[in-house]
């Protein structure tokens, strides 16, 4: 039975930028809450958890680009989901 027309992406430009949102801004969402992570607990700790657990996230923020309607709406989440987790680790972080 071949899938419904309206629940498929029309445009390949929309097909692509939920494809790279959920690749490229999954990876990122995920590295930079880790990196969050290391300024609050144990870098080593931190580490071993992200080893395991951060391919199950990845993998969720991967689906999760694909529920959206829009890849700009993903992107802008994923973006500023990354930011927020990254700047706790920016601050925390000593001067070199």
């Amino acid at each position: 039975m071949p899938a419904n027309k309206k629940y498929l992406c029309t445009s390949a430009f929309r097909r692509w930028m939920k494809i790279t949102a959920g690749f490229f801004g999954g990876y990122g969402v995920t590295i930079s809450f880790f990196l969050m992570l290391t300024s609050f607990f144990d870098t080593s700790k931190v580490l071993m958890t992200g080893l395991f657990s951060g391919f199950i996230i990845w993998a969720i923020l991967l689906l999760l680009a694909f529920l959206t309607k829009s890849g700009w709406k993903i992107w802008l989440v994923y973006l500023s989901l990354t930011l927020l987790f990254s700047l706790p680790y920016l601050l925390h972080s000593p001067q070199l």
